[in-house]
């Protein structure tokens, strides 16, 4: 499809880029070629350029802009969203090599940083990432439902970190990934899910599991903490005189009504939950198992892999070792763990209580506090590979979400 040409007999064109060298504009050129769009889209001008013309002129749908003269990134990407029709994808160049940045433009929406100088086999990588974003944009409601993903997280012992692992994997894939994400805390009386984000849980998940015909879109959408725009959080903190116990319809229609308004739902699942209820196993994609590296660990995470093999023996299951416990017990070297267990350790979080702590002290997650120490790096591990190419296709909706507010 040429360059101004547009899907659906609209004006907008498939692509444009707004660069600051010519070193940067060579290398575009022969990716744009391979495209069928005409290099004369490749223009000079930086992000700056980009906000002025864009104001006047409908946007791409693909759209490279280049930071690298910018004195303020983070505000010229806010002012070029103003401009920007909604689902524009677009892919950031600059020259700081810079974490924070990196994680605070993918924060804002767009699909992806590159750092210069480029290459044209990254860049090519990019493009196919951008051109498979556009292509997402498109496909029926029923595909992007097919997609989406159930985890359980349990601790195979008490107090072993499983909602620590939940509510940053869930941070993740809200904040990093852009995917809409639901946390359903099944702990009823105990939960710490909306305490780690410093939320008042409200009546609205007891309310729900009391009396399932009430279960809609609006109700999830009332009953709900709302961590951001992508990050949803179900909790309670029930009576402790009051026992409750879930009513399996009630929790399965639950699930199914989270599963309607989001790309992902997590459930921090205790273990007495979860053995009362297994057919909860059979309604997931995927079920996390926390361990810490002591003698009762490592029998009961054998136990319940035994419990999930029969119970569900399709479902995949991930074993994570969380050393990131304050107090957590070296009882048992890894080695000795995964031949106790007979398979491999999937994931290992490393010691970091420091961290962990301060992090609890400002009510946030690990990977928000402190993204670049070991145990957030480990934990955005565990988030990156759960949806289908997650470091890819995860990126590209939190810029057409955010731009949805300037559909015309």
């Amino acid at each position: 499809m040429a360059a101004n040409e547009g899907v659906g007999g609209d004006e907008r064109a498939d692509f444009a880029a707004y660069v600051c060298d010519e070193a940067a504009k060579k290398v575009f050129e022969p990716i744009a070629t391979e495209n069928g769009w005409s290099p004369d889209h490749i223009h000079f001008g930086g992000v700056a350029n980009a906000v002025r013309s864009l104001g006047v002129v409908p946007s791409p749908r693909f759209l490279v802009v280049d930071l690298s003269e910018s004195d303020d990134p983070r505000a010229d990407i806010s002012s070029l969203a103003e401009v920007c029709e909604a689902g524009t994808v677009v892919l950031a160049l600059g020259s700081q090599n810079d974490v924070t940045l990196y994680r605070d433009l993918l924060n804002s929406g767009i699909n992806d940083y590159l750092l210069k100088p480029l290459t044209i086999d990254v860049l090519r990588e990019a493009t196919e990432a951008a051109k498979e974003a556009l292509h997402a944009q498109t496909m029926p409601a029923e595909v992007a439902e097919e997609a989406s993903r159930t985890i359980a997280v349990v601790g195979v012992r008490g107090g072993i970190g499983a909602s620590f692992v939940a509510c940053n994997v869930a941070w993740v894939e809200a904040n990093t990934y852009g995917h809409k994400t639901a946390l359903l805390d099944l702990d009823l009386q105990y939960g710490t899910s909306a305490l780690t984000f410093d939320l008042e849980p409200g009546a609205g998940l007891v309310d729900a599991l009391e009396n399932p015909g009430r279960i809609d879109s609006l109700f999830i959408e009332r009953a709900t903490l709302k961590e951001g725009d992508n990050l949803s959080i179900l909790a309670a903190e029930a009576p402790l005189v009051e026992p409750l116990v879930p009513d399996p319809s009630a929790l399965s229609h639950l699930i199914d009504e989270l599963r309607n308004t989001s790309d992902i739902v997590f459930i921090d699942l205790p273990r007495n939950v979860m053995i009362n209820n297994p057919y909860l196993l059979g309604e997931l994609n995927q079920l996390m198992l926390v361990a810490d590296l002591s003698l009762a660990s490592a029998r009961d995470t054998l136990r319940i892999l035994g419990f999930a093999s029969q119970t569900a023996p399709d479902l995949e299951v991930k074993v994570i070792l969380n050393k990131s416990a304050v107090g957590a017990k070296n009882e048992v070297d890894p080695k000795d763990f995964a031949a106790t267990i007979e398979r491999p350790i999937d994931f290992e979080v490393p010691l970091d209580s420091k961290s962990v702590i301060m992090a609890a002290k400002k009510a946030e997650p690990l990977v928000k506090s402190f993204p670049k120490v070991k145990a957030a790096q480990a934990l955005a591990a565990i988030a990156k590979g759960i949806m289908p190419a997650a470091d890819e296709e995860g990126k590209k909706s939190g810029w057409a979400g955010f731009m949805s507010k300037k559909a015309k």
